[in-house]
């Protein structure tokens, strides 16, 4: 017998050799019908892996990652059988899961054209309704050469030969298709239910353009027909609201040829940075920050002080000033060490928290750029809190409460993960300990589950990162929060305590926005370019209906003008109707619609975006209203 640890810590006796399957059996007929593989001892298996010992075993599901990759892995493998009973010549490369789907890289003589790709799609759906088992082999390296080779697989010969000498080689059968493959995969391919193929690609062997050009069928696969329409609904809606259709559309921004990744603000672009930036200054006087400005450029010396030189040069761009070495600043922590620096600090000074939203260039690969979601340039909502020891929970407190409350105004929903040591980074391990255990007490005093994230911190310090969900259920990594005890100890930096002796402080380095270019992109496509009142570029935009309402319209104009209300007058000779129209399309919160009947009453006749005509109002009822909205910035 061996004893089974389940996840909920259940032990379960069972004979040697029971299957997965079969125990997912014992616990419910439901369970094992969802299952789709298991992960024994922490290595994820297929159902049939017989359990010879004692193990801990989690039964996976589409509702688990793990579970979703062997799913849409498994499609790959139907992808790829498809192919070759369609074009029998076609040579097999690569074909793994994806995020939201999966790939498969074949060598052919000519692209696949789209009515091909709707064959393949069908012959796929062939198999499913097969239900060919996914059958597990284990053959030797010689074997293995032979049967591919011996088939023209060359690309499957290449990866064998690159396999450790001590490498399992192993293959799936599906009916009379065979793959070299490590697996898992699910039982059978009727198990794979809605599937879809998305769209065809050119992709090098490896990734190296001195290979050959692939031909890479990109598609996905859901356990329900409603899963993957809600799937394709999103995949649409995201480009209907791309930032850059709707950057272009709305006038906000744009990017040169002159400058990839360096993108320019237009003028209502401006507006909508200016208001965050508004915001971030206020809420931040709040909480006792003190705003700072540094350099762009700053002396080599600085960034070999600080680890950026050793660690991130490859990220950086560099020049020469008088036969010196200077580098454009990737960060802004350098700078605010050295305003720290300036002055010997007391005790009773910290924290002292210094924020500045600082311009930062690092040097991106120009197919990585996109947007403002990637560019090479971009403002860093930057803050560094120098603190005692005794002040690390507390203040790291005080910054997850100031997201919360940021993420909260913006209608944006997150999750938490803690990121550890990489491998490349500098400090002892008891320091780096205690950081991370200073930003777990953190946590778990605000009750606030997370997630680890093995070996993703920076170089100099762990770090707890906010990623942020749209209206789309799509994640945005934006706040940050990292634990340096580094730094300080790089640039000596010193406090006087109660007892008169020089001591160290710590710091925090964490960003809210993370970047200003990144979070306006964020926030178009999270609002599809509708943003709320207190952000909009154009709050209200004045319809008169003839050129005999042009007086009263400049009037309100001027009135909410003056109120700090921004406002556009729409006086050309043009139909009222298509006016309505292109401020519909523009995406103004608020329409003023004037005739002679508004003239006559004194009254505005208000259209407002999403709801429509929702009657005549005094304009004071108007402003009064829309005020309301401002100041208490809602969102819908």
């Amino acid at each position: 017998m061996v004893k089974v640890t389940l996840k909920d810590g259940s032990v379960r006796e069972y004979p040697a050799g029971t299957t997965v399957l079969e125990v997912a059996k014992s616990i419910s007929q439901g369970l094992a019908r969802e299952a789709l593989a298991g992960k024994v001892n922490g290595r994820t298996v297929d159902l049939s892996y017989p359990i010879k010992e004692d193990a801990t075993l989690e039964l996976l599901t589409f509702n688990d990652e793990e579970g979703r990759h062997v799913y849409r892995h498994s499609t790959a493998h139907v992808l790829a059988q498809a192919v070759k009973r369609l074009f029998p010549d076609a040579k097999l490369a690569i074909g793994p899961a994806i995020q939201d789907g999966f790939y498969y890289d074949f060598d052919v003589d000519r692209p696949f054209t789209p009515a091909e790709l709707e064959q393949i799609e069908a012959e796929m759906n062939k198999i499913i309704k097969e239900d060919l088992p996914f059958e597990r082999v284990e053959i030797s390296r010689e074997e293995a050469l032979e049967r591919f080779g011996k088939a023209g697989e060359i690309y499957k010969v290449e990866l064998i030969n690159d396999l450790p000498e001590d490498a399992v080689i192993s293959c799936y059968k599906q009916g009379d298709f065979t793959d070299l493959c490590a697996g898992p995969h699910v039982p059978s391919t009727g198990r794979l239910k809605s599937i879809k193929l998305m769209n065809i690609a050119g992709a090098y062997w490896r990734g190296s353009e001195k290979n050959k050009m692939l031909q890479r069928i990109y598609g996905t696969s859901f356990p329900k027909k409603a899963l993957l329409d809600e799937h394709l609904f999103r995949i649409e809606e995201a480009k209907r609201r791309d930032h850059r259709k709707l950057g272009q559309e709305l006038d906000l921004f744009s990017i040169q040829d002159e400058g990839p990744g360096f993108p320019f603000f237009h003028p209502k672009g401006m507006v909508l940075r200016n208001e965050l930036e508004n915001f971030w200054r206020r809420e931040h006087k709040k909480r006792g920050y003190q705003e700072i400005r540094t350099p762009i450029i700053l002396n080599r010396s600085l960034w070999e002080q600080s680890g950026h030189w050793a660690h991130y040069k490859e990220n950086m761009y560099f020049t020469k000033i008088d036969d010196a070495d200077y580098a454009v600043k990737p960060m802004n922590c350098p700078g605010s060490i050295l305003v720290y620096k300036t002055r010997m600090h007391s005790y009773r000074d910290l924290p002292l928290r210094l924020a500045e939203l600082g311009l930062v260039h690092r040097h991106e690969l120009s197919g990585a750029l996109h947007g403002l979601m990637r560019v090479r340039c971009f403002t860093q909502d930057d803050a560094h809190i120098f603190m005692l020891p005794s002040q690390i929970k507390d203040e790291i407190i005080g910054v997850i409460d100031l997201f919360e409350y940021f993420y909260k105004t913006f209608g944006l929903s997150y999750h938490v993960e803690l990121s550890t040591r990489p491998e490349k980074s500098m400090g002892s391990d008891e320091i780096w300990e205690l950081a991370t255990r200073s930003l777990q007490d953190a946590l778990e005093a605000k009750n606030m589950p997370y997630k680890v994230n093995e070996g993703d911190g920076a170089f100099y310090g762990p770090k707890i990162d906010f990623h942020l969900t749209d209206s789309l259920g799509r994640t945005w990594q934006c706040g940050t929060i990292q634990l340096d005890f580094q730094m300080p100890e790089k640039f000596d930096l010193t406090y006087v305590g109660e007892d008169g002796q020089k001591h160290r402080p710590v710091m925090i380095h964490r960003v809210v926005f993370g970047s200003i270019e990144r979070f306006i992109g964020i926030l178009t496509e999270h609002f599809a370019g509708a943003f709320p009142v207190w952000l909009a570029p154009v709050q209200v935009k004045v319809l008169p209906i003839t050129d005999k309402h042009h007086d009263y319209a400049r009037e309100l104009v001027q009135k909410l003008d003056a109120m700090d209300i921004r406002v556009e007058l729409d006086a050309r000779n043009e139909k009222i109707n298509y006016k309505i129209r292109e401020a519909q399309t523009q995406k103004i919160p608020y329409m003023l619609v004037i005739g002679d009947r508004e003239m006559e009453n004194g009254t505005v006749a208000v259209r407002q975006r999403g709801k429509g005509d929702i009657g005549a109002v005094k304009m004071d009822e108007f402003i009064a209203k829309i005020e309301d909205e401002i100041k208490n910035k809602t969102i819908f």
